[in-house]
């Protein structure tokens, strides 16, 4: 969605949402810009009452940080999930001082009961049952292995607070978390959403290991090509691959936006040397200006009591035939983020 923005209006939010698998949402703001970049006439409402009304949820999903999804899709892949959440878990967690995991699971199910609650609430509740435990350790025990989302709140500006309160799943979706769907259909969708990719592009998206097994039942159902480098990459048959000769327009993407993320070489979008730049060393994915479909600098926004300042950091010198076209969007972009500014710069 974007080498043009297709039409979405609130009945289609949801539609959206699952055609790019799930949006990374740890921070708030940047799955609504990533709608906006991707959208026609995207309103924050839109994604708002999606999960308001519960047909979008923001919970913990693929390498254990939380994601928006639709609920229907929550529930069909967030067990396919578990044995890799369980894995990032125990690497952390080690054999520290807590309870079985078993024996928290069932804790953290009476310590939510069937209301939200904030997350510290439901550490207390615990260290209170095993004060000998470390606190953090179970808290994230618990986060990784129950199904938790996490509930919007009217008023706020992006949907969630800083310390937005956890539910249990079952009991905010009114279903309990089954067997779901399993880890081929998920990779199925991941091609949908980011082929062709790559066995190590699969695994570095969904977090999970053993991609070559769980792919061996379907591959007769997928296309294989070899990238600029000869490595095997995978796509679904009926996908659309544009040319490299189709114009893609100037875009600019939000914190941890899944382009970004979606693959292990990123060497597509990116040019090597300033590669590094995209993560930073306490995990940062910058938000990026893209220019003929290609990343070509970092962004922020500055807010300075009326006044609204896009500051770009640009990697390479910027086209003369790109600045209108930046000029134009980063503007846009302003006027979306801060509706409530009076002036509007981007430098």
């Amino acid at each position: 969605m974007l080498l043009r923005r297709e039409k979405a209006g609130p009945a289609r939010i949801v539609k959206a949402v699952e055609q790019l698998l799930a949006l990374q949402a740890q921070v708030p703001r940047p799955p609504h810009v990533a709608l906006w970049s991707r959208l026609q006439k995207f309103d924050r409402e839109h994604l708002l009452k999606a999960l308001h009304t519960r047909a979008l949820v923001r919970g913990t999903m693929m390498r254990g940080t939380l994601h928006i999804m639709s609920a229907k899709d929550f529930l069909a892949f967030r067990s396919a999930l578990q044995p890799s959440l369980t894995a990032g878990m125990r690497s952390i967690v080690g054999k520290g001082p807590i309870p079985s995991i078993d024996t928290l699971i069932t804790a953290g199910r009476s310590a939510f009961g069937r209301k939200a609650r904030p997350f510290a609430d439901v550490r207390a509740a615990l260290q209170s049952r095993f004060p000998d435990a470390h606190e953090r350790m179970m808290g994230y025990a618990v986060r990784m292995q129950l199904p938790l989302v996490q509930v919007p709140v009217e008023g706020e500006a992006w949907g969630f607070p800083p310390d937005s309160d956890f539910a249990l799943a079952e009991h905010w979706l009114k279903t309990k978390v089954g067997p779901g769907a399993g880890l081929g259909s998920l990779i199925v969708r991941y091609l949908a959403a980011f082929g062709p990719a790559s066995t190590a592009d699969i695994q570095s998206f969904l977090g999970i290991r053993g991609v070559a097994e769980v792919l061996a039942p379907i591959r007769d159902k997928l296309l294989t090509f070899q990238d600029e480098r000869g490595r095997e990459v995978l796509d679904l048959p009926k996908a659309p691959r544009p040319g490299a000769d189709v114009d893609a327009p100037v875009r600019f993407l939000p914190e941890y936006d899944s382009l970004i993320l979606a693959h292990a070489d990123r060497s597509r979008i990116v040019d090597e040397v300033h590669r590094k730049a995209l993560v930073t060393k306490n995990l940062i994915v910058p938000a990026t200006l893209l220019i003929d479909g290609r990343v070509a600098g970092t962004w922020k926004i500055e807010r300075k009591r009326a006044a609204a300042t896009l500051n770009l950091t640009p990697f390479v010198a910027i086209p003369k035939a790109a600045r209108a076209a930046i000029e134009e969007e980063g503007d846009a972009l302003l006027r979306f983020v801060e509706p409530d500014a009076v002036t509007f710069a981007v430098r």
